[in-house]
C-alpha cells in the first residue's frame, strides 16, 4: 500500500488490543515527521517514543513554558504541526488563524468523548465553572465562530484534562480538610510571608490570585471569569501590596520549576499542577494538593491542528490525534494525576488499585508509581479531592481568555515588576 493512502485510513482503522492499533507501515521512502509544540505536562519522552514506535512515523517535541509557546504559536503556524496546551488558549489561536479545523468524522474514539467537554460538566448535576468551560470554545460554527452547537468541525481534540489547585508542604503547613479549610487564600495568608510562589502565565496565574484574594476576603467579583477593568485594577492594586512587602518567592514557568521551588526549601505553598505534586511526592517531599474550598481552576487539554500542517503530515497529525485517545496514553497520564476524555478505554490499561485511586477516589490498595517509575502514592492513601466526577462537580472557574486579556498582560507584566 502507498503511504499516503495508508496514514489516511490510519486516523480511523485502529483496533483494540495490547498496542492499541497498528504501527504505520513504512514505505519507501522516510516516514513523516510531525512537530509538537506544547508544555512539559504532555510532552514527555516517553510518549514520544511509544508514539513513534506504534505509528511508525517521526515526531519531534518543542516543550516550553505556557506564555512561551502559545505566543509562538500564535505568530507563526509553520512552526507546529500539533499544538498541544490549554482551552485557555484556543482564543488567541483561532482569531490568530494559526489553527484549522479538526473533522470529528476523522477521529475514531469521537463518540467515547465524554460530556464534559461537549456540555461542559461530567455529571448533569455538576457547577459548570465561571469562564472558557471548554463546550463553549470546541465547536466551530457555520459563521467562524466558536460555540456550543455540534457542526461536525471543532477547534481542538479534547484530551488531557484535570482541575488545579496549590500543592502545600505538610511538614510545615499543618494538614487542612479537603473543600472545609483548605482555601487558594493561603497563597496571601501573611503566615507564609516569602514562602509563596505562583505560576508565571496571566490566564492561569491570575486566577490564582482573584481565588486567593476572594478566598481571603479581601474583594470579590460579577464574575471571576469575565473581570471588568475596574475589578483587574483592584486586584493588582492588592496584589502589588503583597509583593512589595514580600509575600512571594517568585514565579515558575515550568513543572520542573515548581518542584525545584518546594524540593530546595524555598517555598511551602504554591500554584502548582498535578505533575509536579506527583514528583515531589516521589523525592519524599510531603507535598499535599489542596482540594479548595473556594473550587478549583480546572483546565481541558487541548491539541490542534496547524493552518498551515497538510498534506501526508496532515494525515500524521490525525493518527497521533487518535493514538492519544486509544487507551495507553490516558492510562500512563492518570498516574500523574491528569484524566483523559474516554477514561473506560484507559481503564483497560490501568491495574484494579489505579483506577480505584484516580479515578474513584478510593483509598489505594498498595503502593502505585507515578510515570517516572517511583512510588507516588503509598498504600492506604487517598486522593485529595475525591474521585474524578466529585473533583469536576466543584469547578470555580476555568482557564479563560476574557475580553480585558491584553489588559490583564500588562498588569501582570507590572506585577512581575513591582
Amino acid at each position: 500500500m502507498q503511504r499516503r493512502s495508508f496514514l489516511k485510513s490510519a486516523g480511523g482503522a485502529l483496533t483494540a488490543g495490547a498496542i492499541g492499533f497498528p504501527a504505520i507501515v513504512r514505505a519507501v521512502n522516510a516516514p513523516p515527521t510531525i512537530r509538537v509544540m506544547g508544555t512539559h505536562v504532555t510532552l514527555q519522552e516517553e510518549l514520544r517514543q511509544r508514539a513513534e514506535r506504534e505509528l511508525g512515523i517521526r515526531i519531534e517535541f518543542y516543550p516550553g513554558g505556557s506564555a512561551e509557546v502559545l505566543l509562538k504559536a500564535s505568530l507563526d503556524p509553520h512552526a507546529f504541526d500539533l499544538y498541544e496546551q490549554w482551552s485557555n488558549s484556543i482564543r488567541v489561536l483561532w482569531q490568530a488563524g494559526t489553527i484549522q479545523p479538526i473533522e470529528t468524522r476523522k477521529l475514531r474514539y469521537w463518540d467515547e468523548i465524554n460530556d464534559l467537554a461537549k456540555t461542559g460538566r461530567v455529571v448533569p448535576e455538576a457547577r459548570l465553572g465561571a469562564g472558557d468551560a471548554p463546550y463553549k470554545l470546541l465547536f466551530i460554527q457555520r459563521d467562524g465562530t466558536l460555540g456550543g452547537t455540534d457542526t461536525g468541525q471543532i477547534s481542538f481534540l479534547p484530551y488531557v484534562h484535570n482541575t488545579d489547585s496549590l500543592g502545600y508542604n505538610s511538614a510545615v503547613i499543618e494538614p487542612g480538610i479537603p473543600y472545609e479549610t483548605e482555601s487558594w487564600g493561603w497563597l496571601l495568608d501573611e503566615r507564609y510571608r516569602g514562602r509563596v510562589a505562583v505560576v508565571n502565565a496571566p490566564t492561569i496565574g491570575l486566577f490564582d490570585l482573584a481565588l486567593a484574594a476572594r478566598g481571603r476576603g479581601l474583594m470579590d467579583f460579577a464574575d471571576i471569569g469575565d473581570m471588568t477593568r475596574v475589578e483587574v485594577d483592584e486586584l493588582f492594586r492588592i496584589l502589588d501590596s503583597f509583593k512589595r512587602q514580600g509575600q512571594f518567592r517568585g514565579v515558575w514557568t515550568s513543572v520542573p520549576h515548581s518542584v525545584e521551588l518546594m524540593a530546595t526549601g524555598q517555598v511551602d505553598v504554591q500554584s502548582m499542577f498535578s505533575p509536579g505534586v506527583s514528583t515531589l511526592k516521589g523525592m519524599g517531599v510531603p507535598c499535599i494538593y489542596a482540594a479548595p474550598r473556594e473550587g478549583y481552576r480546572a483546565w481541558h487539554g487541548v491539541m490542534c491542528l496547524s493552518s498551515a500542517c497538510e498534506g501526508e503530515r496532515q494525515e500524521a497529525a490525525y493518527a497521533y490525534m487518535n493514538w492519544w485517545l486509544s487507551g495507553w496514553p490516558g492510562a500512563f497520564i492518570a498516574r500523574q494525576g491528569y484524566y483523559i476524555s474516554n477514561p473506560q478505554r484507559a481503564r483497560t490499561f490501568m491495574s484494579a488499585a489505579e483506577w480505584d485511586y484516580w479515578y474513584d477516589g478510593k483509598p489505594a490498595s498498595e503502593p502505585l508509581l507515578g510515570t517516572d517509575g517511583e512510588v507516588s502514592v503509598e498504600a492506604g492513601e487517598q486522593r485529595t479531592g475525591g474521585s474524578y466526577h466529585r473533583r469536576f462537580s466543584n469547578i470555580a472557574v476555568w482557564n479563560t481568555v476574557m475580553p480585558v486579556y491584553e489588559y490583564t498582560l500588562r498588569k501582570w507584566g507590572e506585577f512581575l515588576l513591582a
